[in-house]
């Protein structure tokens, strides 16, 4: 979103479910990108946009391989180790390792360089399972800037924990601040028969790192149920402010971005 763009909201609830499965897939052979958006190639990629959320892949990357030294201009990038470990290097001189419940914000403002790599050599053989996430800025041509946090620790009781936030709401909290002040990603690590209470939000999008989840609040008239089931790589995008809930029998992972705007009407 850039600073001529105007907000938009929806008051219509409505879901649209993206399984595993059904994701875009693009392979290079040392790399295997599953995207729920669709994101490399000659994509539109506000078009296929849900609120603010430009780019979600769910990467797999072999030892040694990785993204060479390119180039981001206004974008708000949000990553999220899920196996393994990622080196990160770019040219306002931050680098360091990421691994998992390390959070990473990056904001590529009027311009960065950068390199990701799987951090493991060919001999350990270790490969790199990576969510990365982009937002649009609320304003082109910012400063670049770099951040991390471990939340691993936050993690570790099952409750729903902010991690990255640009809301007023967040500003005095733990939370990565982020470049768009109409958005907020949460994460949790979900214990059995503990359920998680998704803030409502005009635009939503739940992903499940892994394990396997219920989605209960669902409006009535577009399933059977009130609920729904969701596996590993399963996204769940929502318009309207429905207040959903989450639940797993066993251990298991979410990513969920709350949104407070959109480009346009909602692609659910």
């Amino acid at each position: 979103m850039t600073d001529t763009q105007t907000p938009q909201v929806t008051d219509a609830t409505s879901w649209r479910l993206i399984r595993a499965a059904d994701r875009h897939m693009w392979n290079d052979e040392a790399i295997d990108s599953r995207q729920s958006f669709p994101a490399t190639g000659s994509f539109d990629l506000a078009a296929n946009a849900h609120g603010m959320l430009l780019v979600h892949n769910d990467d797999i990357v072999d030892a040694g391989a990785g993204f060479d030294t390119h180039q981001h201009r206004d974008a708000e990038i949000v990553t999220w180790v899920v196996e393994g470990a990622l080196h990160h290097r770019d040219s306002q001189g931050s680098e360091g390792v990421l691994t998992p419940g390390v959070v990473q914000r990056m904001s590529a403002g009027s311009g960065i360089r950068h390199s990701e790599r799987n951090a493991s050599t060919r001999a350990e053989n270790q490969r790199l399972r990576v969510v990365q996430m982009w937002i649009a800025p609320e304003y082109s041509g910012g400063t670049p800037s770099y951040a991390e946090a471990d939340v691993n620790e936050a993690l570790a009781d099952g409750e729903l924990v902010t991690i990255v936030s640009g809301l007023d709401r967040d500003a005095s909290g733990q939370a990565l601040t982020i470049g768009n002040s109409y958005v907020a990603l949460h994460a949790a690590r979900l214990l059995p028969d503990r359920p998680v209470a998704l803030p409502p939000a005009p635009f939503g999008h739940l992903f499940v790192v892994s394990g396997t989840v219920t989605v209960s609040g669902l409006p009535s008239h577009e399933t059977p149920d009130d609920h729904l089931t969701l596996g590993e790589g399963d996204a769940l995008r929502t318009a309207g402010a429905a207040a959903l809930t989450v639940t797993a029998d066993a251990p298991a992972e979410i990513l969920f971005w709350e949104m407070h705007t959109s480009f346009g009407a909602a692609h659910a």
